[in-house]
């Protein structure tokens, strides 16, 4: 069978994002051409964009989404920012789309392919890392890092009975009391057109978020954060949670919904409301949305902090996988 590689662009990876004709797995928000757009004009200056599609007979096989620096490629993305990256590539041809691209890439001088960060089940490492073994090349792939996810229940009761009787028992106190502080609300909405307001006011909360957090949110970062919740909300993938406590936020989280699952992107709170514990309930009660919309699984995300756990996460290994193919 003779297989095709060609030079792509963002364009026509949103046109391949869009039209439902093209059979491609897009395995996570992380690689969604929006995604992608961002983090290129926000941390990609200096580097090769290295898109490359691989085709049969007019048929889209997958997408490397890459970037090239001397004679190494690596996901256009980075650990800090991008949870997990994988390549794009459809169902049953990862065998046909990887033996053409290792074939592509040693044909134009490419030494290593560096990629990181990838999931335990990503194709990278079910099936590039034995295909490329299996060629000889040096296959080395790190442990950087867990994330946390669970699968959802069809019902709130049935989450809360996945829990510890003494995880069960503060949950259930902590909303309990969270009830009786006041006029509370909480409400978990598609972001549209005011998504620069709810942007603002999270970009607020999290300048008042512990020190580490502070630190994390540079003017840089600030604009990353307003330039991705505004790609996300105009293809109808970014939700914030709010918890509002007598009209006064109290806590957000930033939420992408895709496809079957939620993900926890990222969190903000209000320290005077410590003693609510509103931090943590704004992702419960988000936790609670994605079960009432009918989701099948919640992603919090890399890092293994410890309320990921006590809300019935389970780890996932992310990896670094290295090849060198020279």
């Amino acid at each position: 069978m003779s297989y095709s590689v060609t030079e792509e662009s963002l364009a026509n990876l949103n046109h391949y994002w869009t039209d439902s004709r093209y059979n491609l797995n897009w395995p996570s928000v992380f690689v969604s051409p929006g995604w992608l757009q961002v983090w290129l004009q926000a941390f990609g200056s200096g580097s090769e964009l290295f898109l490359r599609g691989v085709w049969h007979e007019g048929e889209a096989i997958g997408i490397a989404p890459f970037l090239a620096k001397a004679k190494t490629v690596a996901f256009a993305g980075s650990a800090d920012v991008c949870d997990y990256l994988d390549c794009i590539i459809a169902p049953g041809k990862e065998r046909e789309f990887f033996n053409t691209l290792l074939d592509y890439l040693k044909g134009q001088q490419i030494e290593c392919l560096d990629l990181n960060p990838v999931r335990h089940d990503s194709a990278v490492i079910t099936r590039l890392a034995d295909i490329a073994r299996n060629r000889g090349y040096e296959v080395i792939c790190t442990l950087e890092d867990v994330s946390l996810e669970m699968d959802l229940p069809p019902a709130w009761d049935g989450y809360l009975a996945i829990l510890t009787a003494k995880q069960r028992h503060e949950v259930k106190r902590k909303l309990r009391r969270l009830s009786e502080a006041g006029n509370v609300e909480y409400r978990c909405f598609e972001a549209g057109q005011e998504v620069g307001d709810y942007t603002e006011t999270f970009l607020n909360l999290f300048s008042l978020s512990r020190e580490e957090k502070a630190r994390f949110m540079t003017p840089h970062m600030e604009s990353f954060f307003r330039s991705l919740a505004k790609a996300l909300a105009e293809i109808g993938l970014l939700r914030f949670g709010i918890i509002e406590i007598d009209s006064r936020p109290a806590a957000m989280t930033m939420v992408f919904d895709y496809e079957d699952s939620y993900y926890l992107y990222n969190s903000a709170y209000d320290p005077r409301f410590n003693y609510l514990s509103a931090g943590l309930l704004c992702k419960v009660l988000c936790l609670k949305d994605s079960i009432m919309r009918g989701k099948k699984r919640w992603d919090f995300l890399k890092g293994g902090e410890p309320y990921k756990y006590q809300l019935g996460g389970r780890e996932v290994p992310i990896y670094r996988c290295q090849i060198n193919i020279k």
